[in-house]
């Protein structure tokens, strides 16, 4: 049975059916109109004492808040989703235009907007936001997009709170989607000669680069002569963008930013025999395309005729070549933060989580180099 207080202030009454509920053990739950005029609950008081305490806090929070901005705070949480998004995107001057920038554009025009757009922003709660997760994944949108996307909406949600356009957090408890890892397949060196015996000069040249100095299919397109800074040394400093088409600045850099990899001799002559039978441009890029680059595109092409020649290799795909570059490497003893380094990862942690795999016995291999250093405890 509820129990009116003062005007304007709320009840609070119990939801348990019990026939004397001032002495059941059931906890109070209250309800109120919030700041934005939205009648509201909240449940787990203890004692009646406990309820009309937050009642009070709430009353009184009210009647601070002078009602121009109430008003305003009101006025907010009737802009749509779209409408907002629009506003809040250009104030995220952190994000970089050819990197994030990118991602939480296309997370916002090809997702949030599609399927959030037309809803104001008072009326999102953690069940709408739950729904739309799951029309992501009925929709068949990848984990790793999912968690780009969710991390946007979450971005801009919670900066609609905090503005007041909402009075309850509209992603509280919402867990964002788990993304799983892919498995990491890594090609022979068996396999590797025959991709680049079937494949073109443009995509040889790629796979080359790949696999010998572990760049991504981006660094790859952008190779270019002129970044041969020493006989056993190429400088990365730009990617062909798979968005933009374009030059871009590297990932996890900024602009201007560059690292240095080891350069084989073999995969220096590959980039030699190349440019003597195909020059370059004049900025030095070897590989080109009717834009001026070498395109994602371009390379999609290439790669799907490609792996229709090549024996079926169960999640073997371009990518399977930059991981080729670690295993070598690894396999070789060369330390895991070298490798990291060279293939740009933002983190050791990011390298040993995806090659871990690839050092098996490294501590009893060590206890065995240790041992050689010290003393006869027999």
């Amino acid at each position: 049975m509820a129990r009116q207080l003062a005007r304007g202030m709320g009840s609070f009454f119990k939801v348990c059916g019990c026939a004397r509920p001032t002495r059941c053990p059931h906890s109070y739950t209250i309800r109120f109109r919030n700041g934005l005029g939205k009648q509201t609950e909240e449940g787990g008081f203890d004692t009646q004492d406990d309820a009309i305490e937050r009642l009070t806090q709430i009353y009184a929070e009210k009647r601070r808040t002078a009602p121009s901005v109430t008003e305003a705070r009101r006025e907010l949480g009737q802009k749509t989703v779209a409408e907002y998004a629009k506003e809040w995107r250009p104030r995220q001057r952190r994000m970089t235009e050819y990197s994030t920038g990118e991602h939480v554009n296309s997370s916002i025009s090809v997702h949030i907007i599609p399927r959030l757009g037309s809803r104001k922003l008072v009326s999102v709660t953690p069940i709408v936001v739950e729904r739309f997760l799951d029309e992501l994944e009925a929709d068949g949108v990848g984990r790793g997009n999912q968690v780009n996307v969710f991390r946007t909406l979450k971005a801009i949600l919670r900066d609609a709170h905090d503005k007041g356009a909402m009075a309850e957090d509209p992603v509280k408890g919402v867990q964002e989607p788990e993304y799983v890892r892919q498995k990491v397949v890594i090609p022979s060196l068996a396999y590797l000669k025959q991709a680049l015996a079937l494949a073109g000069d443009d995509l040889a040249l790629e796979i080359v680069m790949m696999a010998g100095c572990g760049l991504r299919n981006g660094e790859a397109r952008a190779v270019n002569i002129s970044n041969v800074v020493a006989d056993d040394v190429y400088r990365v400093h730009e990617q062909i963008h798979s968005n933009t088409h374009r030059p871009a600045k590297l990932k996890h850099r900024n602009a201007g930013e560059f690292r240095e990899v080891p350069l084989p001799h073999s995969v220096r002559g590959a980039l030699e025999r190349y440019e003597h039978k195909h020059g370059t441009t004049k900025e030095g890029y070897l590989l080109r395309g009717p834009s001026g680059y070498y395109t994602e595109p371009m390379e999609r092409r290439r790669v799907h005729g490609l792996f229709e020649k090549l024996p079926v290799a169960d999640g073997m795909g371009m990518y399977g070549f930059r991981h080729y570059f670690a295993s070598n490497a690894l396999g070789n003893g060369i330390p895991i933060t070298d490798v990291a380094e060279w293939m740009g990862h933002r983190s050791i942690e990011e390298t040993y989580r995806t090659y871990r795999h690839l050092m098996p016995g490294s501590i009893t291999k060590a206890a065995r180099v240790l041992d050689a250093g010290l003393w006869d405890a027999a």
